[in-house]
């Protein structure tokens, strides 16, 4: 996912790419704002442990996904190329 463009997956909800961006912003934001007392490496952490628990519960509740392991292998896709795609970005 690029700062331009979200990924295809991202498209299937009811987020315009401008206003995903905001979203995704506002999340960062926050981080960095915690990160003034908590270290990176702890706040990384516990920002993927509840995107994984919030996930979780949109598969569960949400979306009623039926096969768990199918599941996680989309969502750990499409991480590893958000995260690629942010690595390669050189105004990180």
């Amino acid at each position: 996912m690029n700062r331009q463009e979200p990924a295809e997956d991202c498209k299937e909800g009811q987020l315009d790419p401008n206003t995903f961006l905001k979203l995704a912003d506002a999340f960062i934001d926050l981080a960095n704002r915690k990160n003034k007392k908590i270290a990176a490496a702890d706040l990384s952490m516990a920002f993927m442990y509840g995107a994984a628990r919030y996930q979780a519960h949109v598969a569960r509740n949400v979306i009623e996904i039926q096969e768990d392991e199918e599941f996680v292998t989309h969502m750990v896709n499409a991480f590893t190329e958000m995260l690629r795609q942010n690595l390669a970005d050189p105004n990180i």
